[in-house]
């Protein structure tokens, strides 16, 4: 004990210093945006290979589960890739539509190396950055639906927004119906989410499908997100329902993010 006293006495106005410059530097980087950006991104970078390091074991230790996923996804293509099939067979004759081919969704495969779901603010990193075309404000998902939307992007890394953020708000529907609300999360189960502001004449009923309804400019519509657990009507002209997520959340492997070609367009002629 004596010898702990003898060191801060000795050194005590450099420790001052140093607590001094940790005040300094955070409040540098949390009150200018340049500051945090590089902040941010710098560690990402930093976090990102060491993360990628240890999620090594953890990926190996998960083969049989991700194989298992791996397999679902491709039985659900096939069966949809022999419907096209069908389809086009039981006509005598068929109209390639170029609209229908025109290229509007960019799809990236990426990893993800740390993630987040016991926090308030939960934030996910996968291994692909900017040298891969992964920027900010881009959808990511897996076969089962939605994960969150890109933060944050280094070279080689991206922070990713998870599904599981306060912060997090995501347009979503009840299937096969334009009605439609925000998705958000109170912060409570990380298998539970909610969707607010539902008209008060939506049919809902617990089991109903919600996915997204392709009205921003960041998600496709039609992309799976959970399914209904318990409905919260009100005296008001709208209800939220708890939404069960497809993804556990908790169990999460590769992803896809996807880039909308068409989103600066969209937001220019929405400015």
């Amino acid at each position: 004990m004596q010898q702990i006293i003898y060191f801060f006495q000795r050194f005590k106005y450099f420790l001052f210093f140093l607590l001094l410059e940790i005040i300094a530097l955070s409040i540098t980087v949390n009150n200018l945006s340049f500051h945090n950006s590089k902040y941010v991104n710098s560690a990402n970078a930093v976090t990102g290979y060491f993360f990628s390091k240890s999620s090594s074991l953890t990926e190996y230790l998960s083969l049989k589960s991700e194989n298992e996923r791996l397999s679902d996804e491709n039985v659900l293509l096939k069966n949809k890739l022999s419907q096209q099939i069908s389809d086009t067979i039981s006509k005598d004759f068929f109209v390639i539509d170029s609209v229908k081919y025109f290229q509007k969704y960019k799809y990236t495969n990426a990893k993800i190396i740390k993630n987040d779901y016991t926090k308030s603010f939960n934030f996910i990193l996968i291994n692909k950055g900017v040298k891969d075309s992964v920027g900010k404000e881009m959808a990511v998902i897996n076969s089962k639906g939605v994960i969150g939307i890109t933060d944050e992007s280094s070279n080689n890394y991206t922070r990713v927004k998870s599904i599981l953020n306060y912060n997090s708000s995501i347009n979503a529907r009840l299937k096969n119906t334009n009605y439609f609300g925000s998705l958000t999360w109170n912060g409570k189960n990380y298998n539970i989410v909610q969707l607010e502001d539902i008209p008060r004449q939506a049919p809902l009923q617990v089991g109903d499908t919600i996915e997204t309804d392709g009205k921003s400019s960041i998600f496709p519509e039609g992309i799976l997100i959970g399914k209904i657990v318990n409905i919260n009507r009100n005296n008001t002209t709208n209800t939220s329902v708890d939404i069960q997520l497809f993804n556990d959340m908790s169990n999460l492997g590769y992803v896809n993010v996807i880039k909308n070609l068409h989103k600066e367009e969209i937001q220019s002629l929405e400015n």
